[in-house]
């Protein structure tokens, strides 16, 4: 399988099955004397760690990120930083009464075709289980972006709709995201979005979520036109994830709604600085970080695994049915907003390392 390695400059490459012994990355192209520990990626594991609530699935993975190699005395060295994380919790047997049939939604019937074998035990390579070692590059990239920027640079990410309940944005509160299991920044709509999903649990269902992401503290002038833009980058990195269907940067789709004078985002000089009267862009005009905040959002579908009895067909091409047992989050994309932000600040580094390699 090609593939499996995302950047330019800082560059990772994951590696491992959901039901293997482990899964991992290589990280190239970080830079030298960063003060790097294994606690600082731990705390970014944690937020995306499984089994911390009901609302998602029950397998219990501690995801310890263990660094082998690219760190001496505390600090990075230049050279690839290798990180492990060892599966700890797989039942393999969930998946035996249904290896032979394809689940409507997931990548099998793909895989199956295109490689002619593929490995049944929770998807093997195609498993969401894959973006832990996304997160623990993201980790490192933060770190290395917190040293460079300082401490005005963040990403933070949150989700914003939940099946079909949405929530008052105008109430985004960062603390608050940290407080519930739902990453919802809008401490009102926490108990209508429990309420909501325990349904969507009970009847054997699944639902689907937006993710907004913020990124503060940016530089004017990441990105490269034409080919290399910032919010194509980030756009690719945001639909690299697994069960990812849409990405709106700004406005996005909806800007097609907008006039000219709506979407446009008038510049002033103000007190010595420059400043946007509105963020219709993203923070990225042209390709180009505009020193706003940057924005993005991206659509998660529905859990392909659910409990009610679906068509499909099996390796022989029968016509049968499958009820998919086993694990399952109701709403994957709760546990997707650790991952945005980690390909966020995979991407921002990658572009910030590029910028400095021309611009100086």
């Amino acid at each position: 399988m090609s593939f499996n390695t995302f950047g330019k400059i800082f560059r990772f490459t994951t590696w491992g099955e959901s039901h293997g012994p482990a899964i991992g990355c290589v990280i190239d192209g970080c830079p030298p004397n960063i003060p790097l520990t294994e606690k600082d990626i731990q705390a970014d594991m944690d937020r995306r760690r499984p089994g911390q609530s009901k609302f998602t699935t029950q397998r219990k993975e501690p995801d310890k990120a263990i660094i082998l190699s690219g760190v001496f005395e505390g600090k990075t060295t230049g050279t690839p930083i290798s990180i492990i994380i060892y599966n700890e919790d797989k039942k393999s047997r969930d998946y035996e009464s249904i290896k032979n049939k394809f689940r409507p939604g997931h990548a099998d019937y793909t895989y199956f075709k295109k490689y002619g074998i593929r490995d049944f035990r929770g998807g093997g390579r195609q498993s969401a289980r894959e973006t832990a070692s996304r997160v623990a590059a993201g980790a490192v990239a933060r770190v290395v972006l917190k040293k460079i920027l300082g401490k005005k640079f963040n990403v933070i990410g949150a989700v914003t709709q939940l099946g079909l309940m949405s929530c008052d944005k105008s109430n985004w509160n960062n603390a608050q995201i940290r407080k519930n299991p739902f990453f919802c920044p809008d401490k009102k709509s926490v108990k209508l979005w429990e309420k909501y999903l325990l349904a969507v649990r009970k009847a054997g269902s699944s639902c689907g979520a937006i993710i907004e992401l913020r990124a503060t503290g940016i530089p004017v002038g990441l990105g490269a036109p034409i080919y290399s833009k910032l919010d194509t980058d980030i756009s690719a990195a945001l639909m690299s994830i697994n069960a990812v269907k849409g990405v709106n940067i700004g406005s996005g789709m909806n800007a097609a709604f907008l006039s000219g004078e709506e979407n446009s985002d008038e510049i002033r000089k103000k007190s010595g600085k420059i400043k946007f009267k509105t963020n219709h862009a993203g923070g990225i005009l042209g390709g180009i970080s505009s020193g706003q905040d940057i924005v993005a959002s991206f659509a998660v579908k529905p859990t392909s695994s659910i409990l009610t009895s679906r068509e499909t067909i099996n390796k022989k091409g029968k016509n049968t049915n499958i009820s998919v047992k086993g694990r399952h989050d109701p709403c994957v994309g709760i546990r997707a907003v650790p991952i945005g932000e980690a390909m966020i600040n995979c991407v921002l580094l990658d572009h910030l390392l590029m910028h400095k390699a021309q611009c100086g």
